[in-house]
C-alpha cells in the first residue's frame, strides 16, 4: 500500500509546485479591454488619431476598415456599418459610436444624403434591438446637428451643390429666423427676411431645410432612445454654428426635448468632431472607475467670456460641457487636479484664422503673460495641457516661440490645437485626462502628432505651399488637389522635416517623415513617422 500512496502524495506535490506558476501566469497576462469605436469618417484626426490615445493605455480599440467609413466623395455605408458591428460587439468592454456613420454613412453623408425619413429612423430603432442584443454592453453615442456654414467657401464642398451660390444668403437667413424666436426682428431685419426668402431658390431653400428637418427628427429619435435606456450617454454636438443660426435654433429645441435627462446622460455641446474622443475618455474613465480633476486657467483679458469661431457660447461653457462628457470634474484649485488646462485665447476675445498675416511668431499681447502661467505650473509638477485657440485651424506661432525656447514643449503632458476652438479644447481635455495613465515615451508621440499636424502643417506648411500652388505641374487647387497631390505631398514632406530640424529636439522617429492627403484637398494632412524606441528624451 505504501507505493501508491507514495505515488498519490507525488502527484500533489507536483501540482501544488505548479500552482504558483500557473497563477503567475495567468496574472502576466491580465485581460485587455476591448472598445469598438465608430467614427464619423475616415479623417486621420477622426479615426485613426483618436484611437491611437487609447490605445496608448493598453486598450484595444476596434475600429471599422477604413473603406468602410465615410470621406469627402465616398457618404458611407450604414448598412454595411451595421453588419460590422453587430459582428464585433461579443466580448466588446464599451462601445463608442458615431449616430451619423449608422444613419447616414457619415458626418458628410448626414448632410449630402438622399436617404427618406423612414429610412433614417428606422435605422435609428436599430439601436433598441442592438441594446436588447447586447444589453451589458455600455453604449455611448454622439450625433451632430447639421452644421450652418457662412458661405459656400466655408462649406469646403461638403454641402448640397447651391450652397456655393446662395450658402451666404443662407446662413444669413437662418441668423434671423433665430434671432426672430430668441428676441424679435426690427422692421429693416423683417424686410431683409422676406427678401432673402425671394432671393434665394424655393427649392434649394426647401431642400436644405428639408435636409435639416431629417436630422432634427432623428436627433429627436436618439432623445428618446436615451430616455429609454438605450445608450449609456448621448451627447449631441453643434456642428460649425454661430451665437444665431439654424444649428443654434434647432440646439435650442434639442435641449428642451431632452431637459428630463440629466448631464450624466445626455447633453447638447458646441463642437462634433472631438466627440470621438470625449466619448472614448468617458468610456475609459467608466471602466477604470475614475472621475479625473481638471482645473482650467485663461489667459487674461476676455479669457473665459470669449466667444470663439465656429461657435455660439462662450468657451468656459464649451470646456465644462466637454469636462462633463468625459467623465471628469472642474475643480478650482491645480492642487487637486489631475490635468491643469491651460487655455490661450486672444485678451481681446478675437479669433483669428491661423493663416492670418498676424500668426508670424511675434510675440502678442498676452503671449508671455500665457507662457509664464505653463512655466509656473510645469515647476510646480502640475500636469499641464494646453488649448490653443487664438487661431482656428492651427498653431499660434507665438506661443509656441515662447514653449520652444523656454524648453515646455515635451514638458506638458497634451495639447491641441487644431481646427475649431472647441475642436481643440475637447481633445486636449480628452488627451490630458488619460496621459497620467501613460508612458512619458507615449506621451512625447502624442504631442509629436498635435506638434506636427497643428504647428508645422496647419499653421505654417499648409499657408506656404497653398501659396505656391501655381508653380507645381499639373491640375489641381486647394480644395480638389488632383494631379497636383503627389506634388504636394512630397513638398510639404521636405518642408516639415526642415521645420522639425529648426524646432523639435532629436526624435529617432523624426527622421523620416512623409505626407498624404486623404481627402484629396490640403486642409487636413496625414503625416506619417516611425514611433521612437528610444528611452523619454525629457523629463516631464
Amino acid at each position: 500500500m505504501k507505493r501508491p500512496i507514495l505515488a498519490l502524495l507525488a502527484v500533489f506535490c507536483v501540482m501544488f509546485t505548479m500552482m504558483p506558476l500557473a497563477f503567475a501566469r495567468h496574472k502576466a497576462e491580465p485581460k485587455v479591454d476591448k472598445i469598438l469605436y465608430i467614427p464619423h469618417d475616415n479623417r486621420p484626426i477622426s479615426d485613426k488619431q483618436t484611437a491611437e490615445v487609447i490605445q496608448k493605455l493598453g486598450y484595444q480599440v476596434v475600429v471599422p476598415p477604413e473603406e468602410m467609413l465615410g470621406d469627402r466623395q465616398n457618404l458611407g455605408n450604414p448598412d454595411a456599418l451595421w453588419t460590422w458591428v453587430e459582428q464585433n460587439a461579443p466580448g466588446a468592454d464599451a462601445a463608442v459610436i458615431s449616430s451619423d456613420s449608422m444613419l447616414y454613412g457619415s458626418l458628410v453623408g448626414s448632410r449630402k444624403h438622399e436617404y427618406s425619413k423612414e429610412e433614417i429612423l428606422s435605422r435609428a430603432e436599430k439601436f433598441q434591438t442592438f441594446r436588447k442584443e447586447f444589453p451589458k454592453l455600455p453604449l455611448y453615442v454622439f450625433s451632430s446637428i447639421m452644421r450652418t456654414p457662412r458661405s459656400g467657401e466655408a462649406s469646403g464642398h461638403e454641402e448640397p451643390a447651391y450652397y456655393r451660390n446662395y450658402g451666404t444668403d443662407i446662413f444669413r437667413y437662418t441668423v434671423l429666423k433665430d434671432k426672430s424666436e430668441v428676441e424679435g426682428l426690427t422692421r429693416r431685419e423683417k424686410k431683409e427676411m422676406a427678401f432673402l426668402e425671394r432671393l434665394i431658390p424655393a427649392k434649394s431653400l426647401s431642400d436644405w431645410m428639408g435636409r435639416r428637418e431629417k436630422n432634427f427628427a432623428a436627433n429627436e429619435k436618439l432623445i428618446e432612445l436615451t430616455r429609454d435606456n438605450a445608450f449609456n450617454y448621448l451627447a449631441l454636438g453643434r456642428d460649425d454654428n454661430a451665437p444665431y443660426s439654424q444649428t443654434h435654433l434647432e440646439s435650442r429645441h434639442l435641449a428642451e426635448a431632452g431637459k428630463d435627462l440629466d448631464a450624466t446622460r445626455f447633453q447638447t455641446m458646441a463642437g462634433i468632431d472631438e466627440i470621438g474622443m470625449l466619448m472614448l475618455t468617458r468610456a475609459v474613465n467608466t471602466i477604470r472607475h475614475e472621475t479625473p480633476f481638471v482645473y482650467v486657467r485663461y489667459n487674461w483679458g476676455c479669457g473665459e467670456f470669449t466667444i470663439p469661431a465656429y461657435s455660439d457660447e462662450k468657451i468656459s461653457a464649451s470646456i465644462q460641457s466637454a469636462i462633463a462628457a468625459a467623465g471628469g470634474m472642474q475643480v478650482r484649485s491645480p492642487e487637486r487636479a489631475d490635468l491643469v488646462l491651460v487655455v490661450n485665447t486672444n485678451p481681446n476675445g478675437k479669433t483669428l484664422e491661423a493663416n492670418d498675416r498676424a500668426n508670424d511668431g511675434t510675440a502678442r499681447e498676452g503671449t508671455k503673460y500665457l507662457a509664464d502661467i505653463i512655466s509656473e505650473y510645469v515647476e510646480k509638477g502640475y500636469p499641464v495641457g494646453i488649448a490653443d485657440i487664438a487661431y482656428a485651424n492651427g498653431a499660434d506661432n507665438a506661443l509656441m516661440e515662447e514653449l520652444k525656447t523656454r524648453g515646455l514643449l515635451f514638458k506638458v503632458r497634451a495639447y491641441a490645437g487644431w481646427n475649431t476652438p472647441t475642436n481643440s479644447t475637447g481633445f486636449v481635455l480628452g488627451e490630458g485626462m488619460l496621459a497620467k495613465h501613460m508612458k512619458d515615451t507615449d506621451v512625447d508621440q502624442l504631442l509629436i502628432t498635435r506638434y506636427l499636424d497643428d504647428w508645422a502643417y496647419q499653421a505654417n506648411v499648409r499657408n506656404i505651399i497653398a501659396r505656391q500652388l501655381t508653380w507645381l505641374r499639373g491640375d489641381g487647387v486647394y480644395g480638389s488637389l488632383d494631379t497636383k497631390k503627389e506634388a504636394v505631398a512630397d513638398r510639404s514632406a521636405r518642408m516639415i522635416n526642415r521645420f522639425v530640424e529648426d524646432n523639435f529636439p532629436p526624435f529617432k522617429s523624426l527622421e523620416e517623415i512623409q505626407v498624404s492627403f486623404p481627402w484629396n484637398r490640403m486642409f487636413e494632412s496625414d503625416i506619417q513617422h516611425e514611433e521612437h524606441k528610444e528611452t523619454h528624451y525629457f523629463t516631464h
